[in-house]
């Protein structure tokens, strides 16, 4: 049996349409708070008949939180992928540590006691540290510790170290690092926010860039290394390094809207993110921009995928007909 956690998120629910087209029944795990509408929208993407697909997801009531309801969720599970996450590039969220790596460590623990034939772990670039100069991020770089990391980042480095205990103990896992992931959402999260943005006009623009990949890819990359014979290893999944300027241009043009003009220093950028926080911290708000969403925003990395191409021979998207098509199903839903 399959099982899926955080499917109604954007790399959950594109994994449970492309395993539903190998399988006949998925199962997924939803919290009796989540709204699985979400989905909706992703199948509607692949198909003009998404509730033939829906009905074919066996929902089972737990929370990556409650251990109780994560062992009893797992039982009988073969494969599991755990897409379960917090994602906030800023530090404007109280759960991101809990979720993210109490969640995990849950998940681990039981995914061990009910002996998971294969496991599958959505970790981040985030987590996998830097490159020396001049150099691209790839699988063997070191993580460093710094004062200067989101919340994100560092709950996505220790959840993943989770696994890496759960490897240690005899769980048949592996870790992918995917980049920033495009696709179409059935929500306003994460990169939705940013197609959002852009589609109802954006003048701004930033000199930073990361690497960058289609959710579709993702997807396709942990269902084949499921499929393998690989325990104990991560893949950086990257389809193409973009600047921040390319990616809003791109969207831009996929809604017809004017490319943003005005480009943001640095150093202003980060000033709008220590009035924010100060701002946020007297009227009691997250903000949208802090100071690590500037520093994030502001910095140019560079990424390899060079292992899983090789490897198996795995061939991404171009990021940029990625978001044409993301742009043309919301234009022609009116998403």
């Amino acid at each position: 049996m399959i099982l899926v956690t955080g499917g109604t998120g954007l790399v959950g629910g594109h994994l449970l349409w492309h395993l539903l087209n190998e399988n006949e029944r998925v199962s997924a795990i939803c919290r009796k708070t989540s709204d699985p509408k979400p989905l909706h929208s992703v199948f509607s993407y692949y198909t003009s008949n998404p509730d033939d697909f829906l009905k074919r997801i066996d929902w089972r009531i737990a929370d990556v939180l409650d251990e109780t309801s994560i062992q009893e969720a797992l039982v009988g599970v073969d494969v599991l992928f755990h897409c379960a996450a917090v994602v906030s590039l800023g530090n404007n969220s109280g759960s991101l540590m809990d979720t993210n790596v109490r969640g995990t460590r849950n998940v681990v623990q039981a995914a061990l006691k009910n002996r998971v034939a294969k496991f599958c772990f959505v970790s981040s670039i985030a987590a996998c540290g830097r490159a020396s100069t001049g150099g691209k991020v790839d699988e063997n770089c070191k993580w460093n510790d710094s004062p200067h990391q989101s919340q994100y980042v560092i709950s996505k480095y220790y959840s993943e170290q989770e696994v890496w205990k759960g490897i240690a103990k005899g769980l048949p896992a592996f870790i992918v690092n995917p980049g920033v992931i495009l696709g179409v959402s059935g929500t306003v999260t994460g990169s939705s926010q940013l197609f959002n943005q852009v589609q109802k006009g954006l003048i701004f623009y930033t000199n930073g860039g990361s690497g960058y990949v289609a959710v579709q890819d993702v997807v396709k990359a942990m269902i084949l290394l499921s499929n393998s014979p690989v325990i104990g290893e991560r893949f950086v999944l990257v389809g193409d390094n973009c600047s921040n300027k390319d990616i809003l241009y791109w969207m831009a043009d996929g809604f017809g809207k004017r490319r943003p003009f005005i480009r943001i220093g640095k150093r202003m950028l980060w000033t709008v993110g220590i009035l924010s926080e100060f701002i946020g911290k007297v009227f009691h708000f997250s903000p949208l921009i802090d100071r690590s969403t500037a520093r994030s925003a502001t910095r140019r990395e560079f990424y390899s995928a060079q292992k899983i191409e090789n490897t198996f021979g795995f061939q991404f998207t171009s990021i940029e007909k990625c978001i044409k098509e993301v742009c043309e199903f919301r234009n022609r839903t009116r998403y």
